[in-house]
C-alpha cells in the first residue's frame, strides 16, 4: 500500500507541475505585433520565429525613397513596410528590419487577386487600378509567429507563418477561373529606380520556382536566392519586364518570354501564376531564402518545413516563441503581461539568422563561408543595441549572445578593413551611425564569462577597430582628443561615444591582464572632458584651434555636433565615470538639480523639427526617450546621492513611453533596444555602462519574474507591495541580505537566487 500510495502521490505531483508548465506554455497569446506599427514604432506585424531569416509581413505602400531627385522623407513612415493607419495592403515581403530608423529589405512581395490580371499595385485612394486591397482590423489578427488578414476586394484570406529560413503563405480564394498569384520582384523597402541589380527566375516545374535579387541599397552588394513552392500546380505562368528598351538584346528575343517561359532575367519583373479555385479553396505557398545559392534554398525549404501543413508549421513557431518567452516569467495584469511580453518578442526578432541549414553563408569577402560550432548572425544595429539588449541577451540568452560575438568575429576576420561591424546586415557593413560599440558588445560578453572563443584575439580585434584612424575623425581623436567641429558635423557624440568605447576596450584588456593595452585606452576614455566647457556647464564643439564654437544651441539637436541628439541629452553621456561627470557639473546636489531640470523643461518642437528620429511621443521634458542616447539618465541620479528620482522617473518613463497600443512606443524600438530597456527597467536594474560587471537598480514595475537561467539554475525578483504609486524602494534584500548602494552585480543574476524589493509610496531619504 505505501508503494501504491507513493506512486499516487507522484502521478499527482507530475500531473500538477506539468498543468503548471502547460499553463506557461501559452505565454505568446500575450504578444501584440501591432504595438508599434504606427508613428514612430517602425514595427511590422507580420510572422517570424525568434531571431529568424524570414520576417513575412504585409506591406501597405510603396513608397519610392526618391522625389525629384532627392530624399522622399514620407518615406521614413515605411521603414518597417506596415503602417497601421493605413487602408490598403500591397503585398506580403519575406524580410523586413524591426523598428529602424533607416531601411532595406522588403524582397518577394507576394499578393493573391481574382479577376484581371495586374501588374500594378494601384494606389491607396484607387487600390481597384491595380493588385492592392482594401483591409479592415477587424479582419486582422496578429500573434506570436502567425499573421491573417481579409482581402476585401479579393475576398481572399490571406494567413502567414515563419519558420528560421522559410515563410509559408496560405490564400484561401472564392471560386474563379482568374486566381492569380503576383511574385512582384521589382518591389523593396526604400527602393528607387536602380535599385535592383539583377533579378534571375527558373520554373522548375509546376509547383516550384528558384531564383535570386541582387540589390544595391542600404547593403550595397546584397544577393539573397528564394525557393517558391506551390501546393498547386498552377495552370499558366506569365511575366512582365520593365527594363525599358536595352541597347544590346541578344537571341533570347527568338522566344516569347512573357508566357509560360522557364527562365527569366533583368532587373525589373513581375510574375503571374494562375489558377483555377473552388470555394474556399487554400493555396499554400512556401518561400524559403537562402544567402548562398538556389540549391540551399531548396535545401532549407525540405529539412524545415518538407510536407508539413500551414497549420503545423504554426503550431511549431509558436512552440519556439513560447519557449524563448518562458525565460522569464511575470506576474502582473493583462496590460503588464502584454507590455511585457510583446518587448521580449522584439527583443527576440534580431539579430536575425545568416547561413542555411547546412551552416553555409556569405560572407564579407562574397566568399561562402561555414559557421563552425556557432549560428551565424546578422542585422547588427549596434548604436542602439550594445546599451540593453546585449547585456539583456548575456543574462537570458547567453549561448546565443556568444554566438553573436563570433558573428561579429568572423565579419572582422572577412573584413577588408579589419573591422568589428559598424550597424551590418547580409554580409555588409552599413556603417550607419557613430562609434565602435561591437567592442562594448565583445567586452561585456567577455567579461560576464559569455564568450568561449578566444578572448586575446577578440581584443585584437577591439583594439585595431578602434585605431582605424581614417574612419570618422578617429585620428583626430586620437591625436587632439577630441574631433574637431569643422571635420564633422557630430563631432562631439562621436568624441563621447569613442571615450566609452574606449573605457570598454580598457576594462577587457584589464581583465586579460594587459597592462598596455589598458593604460592606452583608459588613457582615451578620459576625451570626453575635452568638450565638456566647465563656463556653460555642457558639452560643447570645440574647432581645432582648441577654442569652443562660439555659435553653440544646447537645445537644438540640427548642427550642433550632436548625432539624433541635443547637449541636454549627451552631456550626460558619460556612463563610464558619471562620479568624475558629477564633480565637474559642480557636485552631486548641482548635477541632481540639472537632471531635474532636463526632466521638467519644455522642449519645443522647433529644436527638433530637423531630426527625423525624435518625436514629441519620444519625450519627457527635455529628455528624449524616443532616442537611445540618454537612455541610462534615469539611472544617473543613483550617483548623485538620490536614488529615490531615479525610482519615480523609472516608473514615470515606464508608464508614459510604453502602451499596449499600436502607437504605444515612444520611439523606434531599434531592433529591440527600446523593448530591451523595458524589460530590465520593470525588473528593477539596469546596465548603466556595458564592460562593468554592475547593474544600476531602479524601481521594479512587476508584482513577480522568475528568470530561467541557462545554465538551470533560477534569478527570482519579488517586489512586495508594488503598484503605481509604491513606486520608491524602502528596502532591497539580495538572499536576505540587504543592498545599500543600489548595485546588482551580473554574478548575483548567473549564480541564481532572489532579489526582493519593499516598496512604498514614499521617497526614502
Amino acid at each position: 500500500m505505501k508503494r501504491s500510495g507513493t506512486f499516487v502521490f507522484l502521478f499527482v505531483l507530475f500531473f500538477s507541475i506539468h498543468c503548471k508548465a502547460q499553463k506557461f506554455e501559452k505565454l505568446y497569446q500575450y504578444v501584440n505585433p501591432l504595438i508599434g506599427t504606427e508613428k514612430m514604432g517602425h514595427t511590422y506585424p507580420g510572422a517570424t520565429v525568434p531571431f529568424g531569416a524570414v520576417q513575412l509581413s504585409p506591406e501597405t505602400d510603396t513608397i519610392s525613397y526618391e522625389l525629384n531627385g532627392k530624399y522622399n522623407g514620407e518615406v521614413y513612415k515605411y521603414c518597417a513596410g506596415y503602417r497601421y493607419e493605413d487602408k490598403t495592403i500591397v503585398g506580403f515581403s519575406s524580410t523586413h528590419f524591426s523598428g529602424t530608423g533607416h531601411s532595406d529589405l522588403g524582397d518577394f512581395l507576394m499578393m493573391p487577386t481574382v479577376g484581371k490580371l495586374q501588374f500594378n499595385p494601384g494606389t491607396a485612394s484607387n487600390p481597384e487600378k491595380g493588385y492592392r486591397s482594401r483591409f479592415s482590423h477587424q479582419n486582422e489578427k496578429a500573434e506570436a509567429g502567425y499573421y491573417k488578414v481579409k482581402l476585401e476586394d479579393h475576398n481572399i484570406l490571406a494567413e502567414l507563418t515563419a519558420t528560421t529560413r522559410v515563410g509559408v503563405q496560405r490564400y484561401t480564394f472564392p471560386k474563379s477561373d482568374q486566381a492569380h498569384i503576383i511574385l512582384d520582384l521589382m518591389a523593396g523597402i526604400y527602393n528607387y529606380d536602380g535599385k535592383n541589380v539583377w533579378t534571375y527566375v527558373r520554373v522548375e516545374n509546376d509547383h516550384t520556382i528558384t531564383g535570386y535579387r541582387q540589390t544595391n541599397g542600404w547593403a550595397r552588394t546584397r544577393t539573397v536566392y528564394f525557393a517558391i513552392q506551390f501546393s498547386k500546380p498552377f495552370k499558366s505562368y506569365g511575366q512582365k519586364n520593365y527594363d525599358g528598351k536595352q541597347i544590346y538584346g541578344g537571341f533570347w528575343r527568338k522566344f516569347d518570354q512573357t508566357k509560360n517561359f522557364p527562365e527569366i532575367a533583368g532587373k525589373n519583373l513581375k510574375m503571374n501564376f494562375d489558377f483555377d479555385t473552388n470555394e474556399n479553396e487554400a493555396i499554400e505557398v512556401k518561400l524559403a531564402l537562402s544567402p548562398v545559392s538556389q540549391n540551399n534554398a531548396l535545401d532549407n525549404l525540405e529539412k524545415e518545413t518538407g510536407n508539413l501543413s500551414f497549420d503545423q508549421v504554426k503550431a511549431k513557431a509558436q512552440e519556439d516563441w513560447n519557449k524563448e518567452l518562458n525565460k522569464i516569467i511575470i506576474q502582473g495584469s493583462e496590460t503588464e503581461k502584454t507590455n511585457f511580453y510583446t518587448a521580449m518578442y522584439h527583443t527576440f526578432i534580431n539579430p536575425t539568422t545568416y547561413m542555411d541549414a547546412n551552416g553555409e553563408y556569405k560572407g564579407l569577402d562574397q566568399n561562402v563561408h561555414k559557421a563552425n560550432g556557432f549560428t551565424n548572425y546578422t542585422t547588427f544595429s549596434l548604436w542602439d543595441t550594445y546599451r540593453a539588449l546585449h547585456p539583456l541577451f548575456n543574462i537570458i540568452q547567453p549561448k546565443r549572445n556568444d554566438d553573436i560575438v563570433k558573428s561579429m568575429m568572423a565579419h572582422y576576420q572577412q573584413f577588408s578593413l579589419k573591422m568589428l561591424p559598424i550597424w551590418s546586415h547580409y554580409a555588409n557593413e552599413n556603417w550607419c551611425m557613430s562609434g565602435y560599440h561591437s567592442v562594448s558588445v565583445v567586452s561585456d560578453a567577455i567579461i560576464k564569462g559569455v564568450y568561449t572563443g578566444d578572448p586575446k584575439e577578440a581584443l585584437k580585434a577591439c583594439v585595431e577597430t578602434a585605431n582605424k584612424r581614417d574612419y570618422e575623425g578617429i585620428g583626430q581623436y586620437i591625436d587632439l582628443g577630441y574631433i574637431p567641429a569643422e571635420k564633422s558635423g557630430t563631432s562631439v557624440s562621436n568624441t563621447l561615444e569613442y571615450a566609452y568605447d574606449d573605457w570598454a576596450i580598457a576594462q577587457l584588456a584589464k581583465h586579460l591582464g594587459e597592462t598596455e593595452i589598458y593604460n592606452q585606452f583608459i588613457k582615451r576614455s578620459e576625451n570626453w572632458k575635452n568638450n565638456f566647457d566647465k563656463s556653460i556647464g555642457f558639452m560643447r564643439p570645440r574647432l581645432a584651434n582648441g577654442s569652443f564654437k562660439k555659435d553653440f544651441d544646447i537645445l537644438s539637436t540640427h548642427g550642433q555636433g550632436f548625432i539624433e541628439g541635443n547637449s541636454w541629452n549627451y552631456s550626460f553621456f558619460v556612463p563610464q565615470n558619471p562620479d568624475e561627470l558629477i564633480t565637474l557639473m559642480g557636485g552631486k546636489k548641482k548635477f541632481a538639480s540639472k537632471l531635474d531640470e532636463l526632466f521638467t523643461m519644455h522642449l519645443s518642437d522647433e529644436f527638433f523639427a530637423d531630426t527625423e528620429d525624435i518625436t514629441r511621443e519620444g519625450i519627457i521634458g527635455g529628455y528624449v526617450h524616443g532616442n537611445e542616447p540618454a537612455h541610462h539618465v534615469a539611472y544617473l541620479y543613483n550617483w548623485a546621492g538620490q536614488p529615490w528620482k531615479t525610482q519615480a522617473q523609472i516608473r514615470h518613463i515606464l508608464e508614459m513611453q510604453y502602451k499596449a497600443t499600436p502607437d504605444g512606443l515612444g520611439g523606434n524600438d531599434d531592433t529591440g533596444q527600446m523593448s530591451a530597456w523595458y524589460i530590465l527597467s520593470s525588473l528593477g536594474f539596469y546596465p548603466v555602462a556595458p564592460g562593468s560587471e554592475d547593474y544600476a537598480i531602479g524601481s521594479p514595475a512587476i508584482d513577480h519574474a522568475i528568470l530561467n537561467l541557462e545554465n538551470g539554475k533560477t534569478f527570482e525578483i519579488e517586489a512586495i507591495d508594488q503598484n503605481p504609486k509604491n513606486v520608491y524602494v524602502k528596502k532591497i534584500l539580495l538572499n536576505g541580505t540587504e543592498i545599500k548602494n543600489f548595485t546588482l552585480k551580473h554574478a548575483d543574476i548567473a549564480k541564481g537566487g532572489k532579489l526582493t524589493f519593499y516598496m512604498s509610496n514614499k521617497p526614502k531619504k
